[in-house]
């Protein structure tokens, strides 16, 4: 049987690591040392799109045997895309702006092998009702989870999903950041089937 070929994943983010680490695959995470600034216009779902497909080129033009997943994610306001806060400041403002509508998180993935010529990306739109939020509530959250690290505030793995009146998805991981399901499909493609019978990790070791 041919040896597969290596996973990377492109991103440093531990949310995208533990998601991926769900497939049992033994895979390595490095940093794409992408350009994430917006273009002039540019769309969320074509900003999405566009960073998950950078980040994913990025390293598989150093790794080109390798299959590089890369993501992206933002959060589509009236057609604004509204990225991580970095501080406390802006996510009081992201918050505000969110509180008591209906938000559309685009979460775009790109799974490429250079070495086969193989590259697709796939958006998974995922709508999300906030409830009306009192300052209060929203100052309680972010001193909790502190997360700066998320596209428009929303840690919804955690305690914020007190946020959230309703989530719309076909794939529950997407609003994580890494949609699984659509992950899944794009591995098969490329080459590497999650339920193909494997060694085990030593130590349970994803490296």
């Amino acid at each position: 049987m041919p040896q597969e070929p290596e996973l990377i994943l492109a991103s440093t983010s531990r949310y995208r690591r533990e998601l991926l680490e769900r497939l049992r695959l033994p895979f390595r995470a490095l940093s794409p040392e992408t350009d994430e600034t917006p273009l002039p216009g540019e769309t969320p779902p074509a900003l999405a799109e566009r960073l998950a497909l950078a980040k994913a080129r990025a390293l598989g033009a150093r790794f080109p045997d390798a299959v590089v997943i890369g993501a992206d994610q933002v959060a589509d306001v009236d057609g604004v895309a509204i990225g991580k806060p970095g501080d406390h400041a802006r996510a009081v403002e992201q918050l505000r702006a969110m509180s008591g509508r209906t938000i559309v998180f685009q979460t775009a993935l790109a799974v490429v092998r250079e070495a086969t010529g193989f590259a697709e990306v796939r958006r998974v739109p995922v709508p999300v009702r906030f409830r009306t939020l009192a300052d209060a509530e929203i100052e309680f959250y972010l001193r909790t989870e502190q997360p700066y690290d998320c596209a428009g505030s929303a840690k919804c793995e955690t305690l914020g999903i007190a946020l959230l009146e309703a989530i719309e998805s076909d794939d529950p991981t997407a609003l994580i950041g890494l949609p699984l399901i659509t992950t899944c499909t794009l591995l098969r493609a490329a080459g590497l089937d999650p339920l193909r019978a494997r060694p085990p990790f030593p130590n349970g070791s994803t490296t």
